[in-house]
């Protein structure tokens, strides 16, 4: 059985803690360290861009397409779709049957891609290097894409998550984040 460290006590008075983020990772922690044993990217990382990317999940593409992570359609894409404004007017978004397929595209999306290759030679501890990472690839457009996922891991400690071994189960019950 696998006890998770407690993630909601001790941040800083100036920072304040987001319940709809809390939520966020109570539903998703479990698929993120699903996904890190499967791909190898660390589950803070996924989690931070999943928050970020869906607005907790509260984003139009996150509620009407289940899409966490902002993944365009792409040439290759053969599946369900939903235009939406990002960059540009109307572009096209890749459309998911569940939130779960969501998260393992997002993997197979950055294990597939030979320009985000680099970071799979990073240790998986190494949160800060895939941020930046992420962002020197090209995943994102804002300038600040790096600071705004190190700000939700260091906040919510999500980085806890990337410690959990390849051996162990995990499931909400035993995902203790509260004191």
């Amino acid at each position: 059985m696998l006890v998770m460290p407690q993630l909601y006590a001790q941040t800083p008075l100036t920072i304040k803690v987001n319940p709809a983020v809390l939520n966020y990772i109570d539903q998703y922690c479990t698929v993120a360290i699903e996904e890190m044993k499967r791909s190898g990217i660390p589950a803070s990382v996924t989690l931070a861009q999943g928050i970020y990317e869906s607005g907790a999940g509260s984003s139009r593409l996150a509620r009407e397409a289940n899409n966490h992570f902002g993944i365009k359609c792409k040439p290759e894409w053969t599946g369900a779709t939903i235009r939406h404004t990002d960059d540009l007017r109307n572009e096209c978004f890749r459309k998911y049957a569940s939130a779960i397929e969501s998260y393992r595209d997002h993997s197979d999306f950055l294990r597939t891609r030979s320009h985000y290759a680099f970071l799979f030679q990073l240790d998986q501890h190494d949160y800060k290097g895939w941020v930046y990472g992420l962002k020197r690839a090209g995943y994102a457009t804002s300038p600040r894409y790096p600071e705004a996922l190190l700000r939700l891991i260091e906040t919510y400690q999500l980085n806890q998550y990337d410690e959990v071994s390849g051996s162990e189960t995990t499931t909400p019950q035993t995902l203790n984040r509260r004191p």
